[in-house]
């Protein structure tokens, strides 16, 4: 199996690990903080960041062709954006513990890195131009 190190070096690449960072930083304190309900969103939003990196560095995408990935990865960041502001305002609203005060602040970033990684793949998707006029116009 072929791994593309180029992907962990491009704009998404840098997105995703980044993202992941800031989730297990999440994870971190909202575990110290023992607080259930957080620490679940946060380890699903990881594991799935975790898998979309994977496929993306492994290059199943171009072999898993059924679904259009670039699709289900914008889908993903938009509501996890949106799961992770909505968690954040009551992490840090609904604070009793620091860990859950820290673990709601870093929540707020992994919601701004989900909005940037949503906006460049949207800019990276089209859907009424030849796959050839796509490839041609990304940049890698």
């Amino acid at each position: 199996m072929e791994v593309d190190t180029a992907f962990v070096k491009s704009k998404r690449g840098i997105l995703k690990v980044a993202e992941m960072g800031t989730l297990l930083v999440a994870f971190v304190c909202f575990a110290a903080a023992s607080r259930p309900k957080f620490i679940t969103a946060t380890v699903l939003e990881f594991v799935i960041t975790s898998l979309l990196l994977l496929l993306y560095m492994f290059k199943l995408n171009k072999r898993l062709t059924f679904f259009f990935w670039p699709l289900i990865d914008a889908f993903n960041s938009a509501f996890a954006a949106v799961y992770f502001i909505v968690l954040s305002i009551l992490a840090v609203t609904t604070y009793t513990v620091t860990g859950t005060l820290v673990g709601g602040v870093v929540g707020f970033l992994s919601a701004v890195l989900l909005c940037v990684d949503f906006y460049v793949l949207f800019q990276n998707i089209t859907f009424n131009k030849p796959r050839s006029e796509n490839q041609s116009n990304e940049k890698p």
